[in-house]
């Protein structure tokens, strides 16, 4: 099949790449210029594991075209994917900015030819694929076309394989059209027995959102149990294994942190919300998950002050990591961007290093005083102790011993229970991590 994609962020550049690789033609369109010349270049604009070869190998096979040109981009496509962003919305009151949306159903409207199928790639609340559908219309009075909705469920850092090896693909459409346009653009990977549930549309849309807000629900009960664990003497970690091992709950998402972020799990949370007050269906466990989870950023802080006596001032402290988890530059809504202004506030001499977000963090961060570090062994230097934000490889396997040797004092808390209790008592380190005994 033939297709355009309308955006080439993260869900747009993954999902364009990925349908070429299933052997359609993808042509991906965006109006940012530069970003254009990057793809055309065989670069990527993000930071995503295998996925600048797969463009290389399909634009290489002429499966995979860049474009600023929306018209030639949609020449010919039979089916029209939008995949732009859905940020929280700017009036502060957390629901999704669909202004993007929007402009893309504006922009392709003079464009779109009879029985063209358009299909929502971009996370959206329910009702939005209603609202194109007038927005065309209104533009093209008579026009015959088809909306369908057909949520992404891509994990920052393994999005390549969540798209080529799904648990299942979602998709919304209320016509046999839609329906048989969906099938055949999915046969690849439905012939390889992946589940594509097909449903109305309203019920896709709000899919993706009950997904989020569920795997979030997750995050914030093993954080809260974490705090138990520490206050009853208790083993977080064992408690995960023993709570996952139940074939009802699951191991994925028990992994007590410092609180989840990124672009999904903040943004959507608080759309529900949102989406929940307007038809007066309140949803009081995702409320209190989005409170949770702030306050747990909060309580971060209070744990790195704790582990240096009750106060941070004129100690130098190692940040070691910025991305809100690893494998990813993201740094939206990272525990980091909650954690350093904190300590620098709080008179704290702040170096920082990540092996893949310190330019994104440079920007997010721009005016606060921090030093920013080009490797583990710098960040360590000097340093009166050390801070595990984000569970990179290169910390897990940190060099304890190596370490210890760098810095004044050997202080070491993991907020991602990197290392283990053990191997930090026997080199040395008094050691704080998450829903665990301290140890000296």
């Amino acid at each position: 099949m033939k297709l355009a994609v309308i955006g080439t962020g993260y869900v747009g550049l993954v999902s364009g790449t990925c349908f070429a690789a299933l052997g359609h033609e993808v042509t991906c369109i965006d109006r940012d210029a530069s970003k254009i010349a990057t793809l055309k270049q065989g670069g990527i604009p993000i930071y995503e594991d295998s996925l600048q070869q797969l463009v290389q190998e399909n634009a290489a096979a002429s499966r995979l075209h860049f474009t600023t040109d929306l018209a030639a981009g949609l020449e010919g496509a039979e089916a029209i994917f939008i995949a732009v962003g859905t940020p929280v919305s700017a009036l502060g009151h957390g629901g999704a900015d669909l202004s993007y949306v929007y402009a893309v159903a504006r922009d392709i409207a003079p464009h779109l030819k009879d029985d063209a199928v358009i299909v929502v790639k971009s996370t959206v609340p329910v009702g939005t694929g209603k609202r194109l559908r007038e927005i065309i219309s209104e533009l093209r009075p008579g026009l015959r076309f088809e909306m369908v909705s057909n949520p992404e469920f891509l994990r920052e850092g393994c999005a390549v394989k969540d798209f080529m090896e799904p648990d299942r693909i979602i998709t919304g459409t209320e016509t046999a059209r839609g329906k048989a346009v969906m099938e055949a653009l999915y046969a690849p990977l439905t012939r390889q027995n992946v589940p594509l549930l097909i449903t109305d549309i309203p019920t896709a849309e709000l899919t993706k959102y009950a997904a989020n807000a569920f795997l979030a629900t997750k995050i914030a009960f093993i954080n809260e149990m974490a705090d138990v664990c520490e206050q009853t003497n208790a083993d977080v970690a064992m408690l995960a294994h023993g709570m996952g091992l139940d074939h009802r709950i699951g191991q994925d998402f028990l992994a007590p942190g410092p609180g989840f972020g990124g672009s999904c799990f903040p943004k959507d949370t608080l759309a529900l919300k949102k989406i929940a007050q307007e038809h007066k269906s309140p949803v009081r466990i995702v409320e209190a998950v989005i409170a949770a989870n702030d306050a747990r950023k909060i309580h971060m802080v209070t744990k790195v002050r704790d582990a240096f006596g009750g106060s941070v001032t004129g100690k130098k402290i190692a940040v070691l990591g910025l991305a809100f988890k690893a494998n990813t530059s993201d740094v939206r809504e990272s525990a980091a961007l909650a954690l350093l202004p904190a300590l620098v506030e709080q008179g704290a001499h702040v170096q920082v290093y990540d092996p893949a977000a310190m330019e994104e963090a440079k920007h997010a961060l721009s005016t606060l005083e921090v030093q920013w570090c080009q490797s583990l062994a710098e960040v360590l230097q000097g340093a009166d102790g050390a801070v595990i934000v984000t569970e990179w490889p290169e910390f897990r396997q940190l060099d304890l011993a190596a370490a210890k040797t760098q810095m004044v004092q050997p202080v070491l808390v993991d907020l991602r229970n990197c290392i283990t209790p053990d191997a930090a008592k026997a080199a040395g380190f008094t050691y704080h991590s998450i829903g665990r005994a301290s140890s000296a």
